[in-house]
């Protein structure tokens, strides 16, 4: 998700949203608060990427950048650009544009921290519906990870983990042969977690 500036420096690139830290606010509060300010999300899992601060960074003057990322399903959170925002509008990540300052490396921090965090922790289940194919589960994945993984191997893994759950139904309204729902057990990969489970797909 990114903003268009209305301001200089940059005026009319896009970038990611942020401003500064109010005096009487934590970091995560500042970021909550732009988020909304610029681009209208609010209640949204936000968790702190990184630190950026190069000395050149910004023109005006020496700035540290302490980044957030967060995932949401886009269907869930709809944009709209506010205060210093000329417009906001969801991106594929493969068709970002140039952005301005450095979030071109804070882009692309985020996507190497998910593109680890994925395979250690079931984050990408935020992103499908509440009941989805293993196919769908499969194509999440692979675009996370920008490569494509075998069929058959994946689904052994992805059931063998115990906190997926099949249920009764099947696809509705496809034109290929429906296939079975499942859905993610969020207790079921709690108490395994407990037990010492160690997540790997």
């Amino acid at each position: 998700m990114l903003i268009q500036r209305d301001l200089e420096p940059f005026a009319g690139k896009w970038a990611l949203p942020g401003g500064f830290v109010r005096i009487d606010e934590s970091l995560e509060g500042a970021a909550r608060r732009e988020l909304h300010e610029e681009a209208g999300l609010s209640k949204v899992f936000l968790e702190q990427l990184y630190t950026f601060g190069d000395v050149k960074r910004d023109p005006r003057e020496r700035i540290v950048t302490v980044a957030y990322y967060a995932l949401v399903n886009i269907r869930d959170h709809r944009v709209q650009a506010a205060t210093d925002a000329r417009n906001a509008a969801w991106f594929a990540v493969s068709d970002t544009p140039s952005l301005a300052f450095d979030h071109d490396r804070i882009l692309g921090a985020a996507l190497d921290r998910l593109k680890g965090k994925v395979r250690y922790q079931p984050i990408g289940f935020e992103l499908l519906p509440t009941k989805f194919t293993l196919t769908q589960l499969q194509r999440l994945y692979e675009t996370i990870l920008e490569r494509p993984l075998d069929k058959r191997n994946f689904r052994r893994k992805a059931l063998a983990m115990g906190f997926l759950e099949e249920t009764d139904e099947i696809e509705q309204d496809v034109a290929h042969r429906a296939a079975r729902l499942y859905r993610f057990s969020e207790s079921k990969y709690r108490k395994l977690v407990k037990q010492g489970f160690l997540f790997e797909l």
